[in-house]
């Protein structure tokens, strides 16, 4: 390069950043939620829950289900990413008293584009750090046997599998498996 044609040009590339964390749920992010729910869903169980019964189970956790769980204490984790809740976890003490595990992930899913990137493990890992944290050290976490996705990620995040049941669907009865994790 000859002097004479000028310093040389430095491009500054823009840098941006894209700030995505794990907090509890608050009451303006209900309508967020109910649509993360409904997407998530719609996702996972098409075609292993029959089509009426999905639509019930979708229909029936619309912003105001999320909004009072919510506002009444439940324990309702969001992962956002930017300004966007791409997930959510529910959780608490475990409900099954056949199981001897104190808490329980009731459910944990992200939207569609945001599976895949480690969000999911993300989510995971702050929902059980919470439940460490309030005094539940086990605990376990069911999946329909059909959902492949669910199945892999909770044994790839270490989960045992610990018991079998069914869950009616309309007419339909399918597998579920339960996932268990100790300290």
């Amino acid at each position: 390069m000859d002097l004479e044609d000028g310093p040389p040009t430095c491009f500054d590339q823009v840098m941006s950043t894209t700030l995505i964390e794990v907090r509890p749920a608050k009451a303006a992010d209900a309508a967020a939620v109910a649509s993360t729910h409904d997407e998530a869903w719609r996702s996972a169980y098409q075609g292993i829950i029959p089509g009426a019964e999905l639509e019930k189970l979708i229909n029936r956790r619309g912003p105001q289900w999320w909004d009072s769980a919510i506002r009444k204490g439940s324990r309702v984790s969001v992962l956002v990413f930017g300004d966007k809740v791409a997930g959510y976890a529910n959780y608490g003490r475990n409900r099954a008293r056949s199981l001897h595990f104190e808490g329980e992930i009731y459910e944990l899913y992200l939207r569609p584009e945001f599976q895949g990137l480690g969000f999911g493990r993300r989510l995971f890992t702050a929902a059980r750090r919470d439940l460490m944290q309030s005094g539940l050290k086990s605990m376990v976490i069911w999946a329909l046997s059909d959902n492949d996705p669910a199945t892999e990620f909770y044994r790839a995040l270490g989960g045992r599998m610990v018991a079998r049941s069914s869950e009616k669907f309309g007419p339909k009865s399918l597998d579920k498996v339960a996932f268990a994790w100790t300290n």
